[in-house]
């Protein structure tokens, strides 16, 4: 049973990390998108795109790993996967996924319980 616990919570501390980079990876991008850009071709601030892109372009760099960390505990195949990847490519769309990886949590935690 300890050792139960332990794995779920190593399983848990991986979709809770990932859920979390995505939020932030995806703030980042808005920011950068709705924020620096204008900026700096509207305003002629470019230190915004800097500083914003640089942190939005380690946070993607986080997202990767995070991802093919979480993806097998949410029992993602390779096409979930790849459609996890492609919304962090998109504006908006690590919100929108953060509602498939809570559902497929929730399956997978009362399956879990249930067993």
């Amino acid at each position: 049973m300890h050792g139960q616990t332990i794995v779920f919570l190593t399983m848990n501390s991986k979709v809770s990390f990932f859920r979390f980079v995505a939020t932030v990876e995806g703030i980042s991008f808005l920011v950068l998108l709705l924020i620096a850009m204008p900026l700096k071709y509207w305003m002629d601030q470019p230190l915004a795109v800097r500083y914003v892109g640089m942190a939005h372009g380690v946070l993607f760099l986080l997202y990767i790993p995070a991802l093919l960390l979480a993806a097998p505990v949410l029992k993602w195949d390779f096409l979930m996967t790849l459609r996890a990847f492609l919304a962090s490519l998109l504006p908006g769309g690590t919100f929108m996924l953060d509602r498939q990886i809570v559902k497929d949590w929730k399956e997978i935690s009362s399956s879990a319980n249930n067993s």
